[in-house]
């Protein structure tokens, strides 16, 4: 059989990168140097002559230490024919095991019977051979090379000290490692990954370069902008103004920060050349659609177009807003902006083709995405590797939503707040975590529920996410409806400015990010509301009262990833579910400030 080549070693251990390969690093290490002292209950390592041999239960053999002046008992549970012609009296070994101190005399128990010995060699857990590694890491993490790649003097010196203990008169070596070499370790991470990313970038030329005065639309709307908002549209003016580089920006904004007004000032700076829309669902881009006709300059024609209605001259209009069916129409004019609301909802296919759609001759049209879900900044700063990335870290109007946890016990406490909501002309969300029932969860599903409050009240209507007729129904209930049950398909979507109370039922069991979302459906134009994290557990887990506590999106994102695990990026533009295993993307983000400057730098 022929020994694997260094490519195929590499594809193996699934290694891209040289940082790859040197940050793969030791589980433990064999400490097979001669022992200085011995000392019950620790390992020792030692010259050994075999005195003589007992046969009985065991083989026992007793070793004499000519170091030390002590004999020691060694002794083999089921012996083979190899330890008795290994151990023939008289002979010379090295020995290395457990010593204890039994019944007034000193033994091991099982000793090894070394070949190599006098120095540490590092252990890794690999899919690979361990001397193959060796030799990869000895042919290719070396000084020179890892300076080479943009590793400081000092950074490589800590890589090769790990990988080479002997070599670089590492003394003691442990995998316990120090601070200092931890933050190395969290740097030389950060470093690779966003060094990785930079070379996936891709730059395309634009169709066009789109100016235009921003004055007139930003004067004439019926509020101030705030300094996130003006921030974001500064950055994507520039973008779009390019003719060398088409637009390719992600803009983030937090529950209620009006991302929909930076979506229609881009759409005004690409009215002469025309841009496109897609959002994800129908009542998203009607509601798009009906701000646009409010807002914008009446000088600009307005077209929507969803799979059950077509509004407006799709051929003649500057701005087109739809659902998927934007991909099928055939009467889509060619544009220089591709525009995508709640990006994370399409597939990467849908985004791609939308995108690829109005491509002529190599050219690109500006992209934008836009989400409504927060991800922490350490996120951010990494996903800008690869693509640009905007924060709308501000809201207009700071919301008055009260959190509470409540169980059992609170609930006649919460009908009544219900009933005085529902009398004041307010409406009520119920959010279940099933549609039917199940002896899984121990938490009411609609079905159960439903008998309760439509038994109780008037004006209840319930949808879910396999309603094929969800978007009707909230359409309903937003303008008669006062109670609605569903499930997280609320999570993002409609706007209802009546809604002020919604109870989310067995909310430990969802995830920080997906809660704020439910709760920025209440208190949209600024009325007090309240949010209500029902429970049955005695005990609320500790994130749940922490996040009763904050209403920034941006800081829940990052607590979201401190408990679930800092390695867990969030799905967004490159690669969900990439792990580190020192970077703490929830604690570091000086380090991922700083060497995303490093990586531009080498740019």
């Amino acid at each position: 059989m022929s020994t694997p080549t260094a490519k195929e070693l590499l594809e193996k251990l699934k290694v891209k990168t040289l940082l790859d390969l040197a940050l793969i690093l030791p589980k433990s290490y064999e400490d097979n140097r001669l022992s200085r002292e011995i000392e019950a209950e620790k390992k020792i390592t030692a010259k050994a002559i075999v005195k003589t041999t007992f046969k009985d239960k065991n083989f026992r053999v007793l070793f004499f230490l000519p170091k030390f002046g002590i004999s020691i008992y060694g002794i083999f549970f089921k012996a083979t024919k190899y330890h008795y012609n290994h151990f023939k009296i008289g002979s010379t070994h090295i020995i290395q095991g457990k010593l204890s101190f039994f019944r007034n005399r000193w033994q091991i128990i099982q000793p090894k019977s070394l070949k190599n010995y006098g120095e540490v060699t590092p252990k890794y857990k690999i899919p690979i051979k361990q001397n193959l590694f060796r030799e990869l890491l000895k042919r290719f993490v070396t000084f020179e090379k890892l300076q080479k790649e943009g590793l400081s003097k000092e950074e490589a010196l800590v890589l090769l000290k790990l990988h080479f203990p002997k070599e670089y008169s590492w003394q003691n070596p442990t995998t316990n490692f120090s601070e200092g070499i931890i933050k190395t370790l969290k740097t030389l991470e950060a470093f690779n990954h966003i060094k990785k990313m930079s070379s996936k970038r891709i730059h395309h030329l634009p169709i066009k370069s789109l100016k235009a005065n921003l004055k007139e639309f930003i004067d004439s709307l019926p509020f101030k902008l705030t300094n996130a908002q003006k921030r974001v549209i500064q950055e994507i003016k520039k973008d779009l103004a390019s003719n060398k580089k088409a637009a390719r920006r992600v803009i983030i904004g937090d529950v209620g920060s009006g991302k929909s007004v930076v979506i229609l000032a881009s759409a005004v700076i690409a009215k002469e050349e025309k841009s496109v829309l897609m959002a994800p669902t129908s009542i998203l881009a009607n509601q798009l659609f009906e701000e646009a006709k409010r807002l914008l300059p009446k000088d600009m024609k307005i077209a929507l177009l969803t799979q059950s209605k077509s509004l407006g001259n799709l051929k003649e209009a500057d701005f087109i807003i739809g659902t998927h069916a934007l991909l099928y129409s055939k009467e889509i004019p060619k544009v220089a902006l591709v525009m995508v609301d709640e990006q994370h909802r399409f597939g990467s296919n849908q985004r791609a083709k939308l995108e690829t759609l109005f491509q002529e001759d190599g050219k690109r049209p500006h992209f934008l995405q836009f989400s409504a879900t927060p991800i922490p900044r350490t996120q951010a700063m990494i996903d800008s590797a690869i693509v640009d990335v905007s924060l709308i870290d501000e809201v207009p109007f700071k919301k008055s939503i009260e959190t509470k946890i409540i169980g059992k016990k609170d609930f006649k406490a919460l009908l009544k707040k219900i009933e005085e909501e529902i009398k004041k002309n307010h409406q009520v969300l119920i959010v279940y975590p099933l549609v039917e029932e199940s002896n899984k969860i121990s938490y009411f599903s609609i079905d159960e529920a439903r008998d309760f409050w439509e038994g109780r009240y008037e004006g209840v209507f319930v949808t879910h996410g396999k309603d094929k007729n969800k978007d009707k129904i909230l359409e309903e209930f937003r303008d008669h409806g006062k109670i609605l049950l569903a499930t997280t398909v609320i999570e993002v979507g409609i706007s209802l400015p009546r809604l002020t109370v919604i109870v989310i039922v067995g909310a430990e069991r969802l995830g920080l990010a997906t809660l704020h979302q439910l709760r920025g459906r209440v208190g949209r134009n600024g009325l007090k509301s309240w949010c209500y994290l029902y429970t049955n557990l005695n005990s609320p887990p500790k994130r749940l009262l922490e996040f009763s506590k904050i209403t920034n999106g941006f800081e829940i994102a990052r607590l979201d990833l401190l408990y679930r695990n800092s390695g867990d990026i969030l799905d967004g533009t490159i690669q969900s579910g990439q792990k580190f295993r020192w970077l703490n993307l929830a604690e570091d983000e000086e380090i991922i400030k700083e060497i995303k400057k490093r990586v531009e730098k080498r740019r």
